[in-house]
């Protein structure tokens, strides 16, 4: 019990771990809300207990919204330092890095301006705004996914050429070990894009149509695949120091 909590206030302590946390929870409370409030017939103390979850997942989600008005400039830094991707030897690689970056940078001043607007500090309509950071957040998680599956190829040509020549800079365990990071990726980003097409403008694909509980399972998978991620992350400097 004492490791698990001492676990807990670490991810908490740090900005990337407790976003993880808040995101978690949103979603969570989002995939129960939802569910129990479609039971509004057969019990109404259940649904009013969905209801409230609801709206504790709407008060998380606009604190993570205004946490996020303090990140354009880590990006920038990440954007700046990563350039057109000199050090990538792969070219297709290296454009989907460059891409996926501009969209993150521009979702970023995007969504600050419809967080704005809505809040009554800026006099513009929200509404085409929210739209722009949905669609910037779409496309990087598309790049992302294309980006992840190119990584995915690359590692495999580079485990064959491993095992067949039994040798070379990296090892068999580690490989498989990147190309697991990679499809976790690809999951994480396929259910996050499932949602980010739910709330474009209605009539994009199946935009509008999904009840909130699928919205909270969702957003619950991709929330525990970061949190594994995170933890698989600290768990391999661990073992590097």
């Amino acid at each position: 019990m004492q490791p698990s909590v001492e676990s807990l206030v670490r991810l908490l302590e740090s900005y990337r771990g407790r976003d993880k946390v808040i995101r978690m929870a949103c979603y969570g409370s989002q995939l129960v809300g939802g569910a129990l409030s479609r039971r509004a017939e057969a019990d109404n103390s259940s649904h009013r207990l969905g209801k409230r979850l609801l709206l504790f997942s709407a008060q998380l989600s606009h604190c993570r919204t205004v946490l996020r008005l303090f990140d354009d400039l880590s990006m920038l830094a990440y954007s700046k330092s990563y350039g057109f991707g000199g050090k990538e030897e792969d070219a297709g690689l290296r454009w989907l890095s460059v891409l996926n970056n501009v969209a993150d940078q521009l979702y970023y001043p995007c969504e600050h301006i419809a967080w704005a607007a809505d809040a009554e500090l800026l006099r513009v309509k929200s509404d085409k705004w929210w739209v722009l950071s949905t669609v910037l957040w779409g496309s990087s998680l598309l790049l992302g996914i294309l980006r992840s599956l190119r990584v995915l190829m690359l590692l495999k040509k580079t485990l064959n050429r491993c095992e067949s020549d039994d040798g070379g800079n990296s090892s068999p365990s580690q490989l498989r070990r990147q190309m697991r990071g990679e499809i976790l990726n690809i999951l994480s980003s396929t259910v996050d894009l499932s949602n980010a097409v739910h709330w474009m403008p209605p009539g994009f694909l199946w935009a509008g149509r999904f009840p909130p509980w699928l919205v909270g399972l969702m957003g619950t998978i991709s929330s525990l695949v970061g949190l594994i991620q995170m933890n698989a992350g600290d768990s391999e400097e661990t073992d590097s120091t």
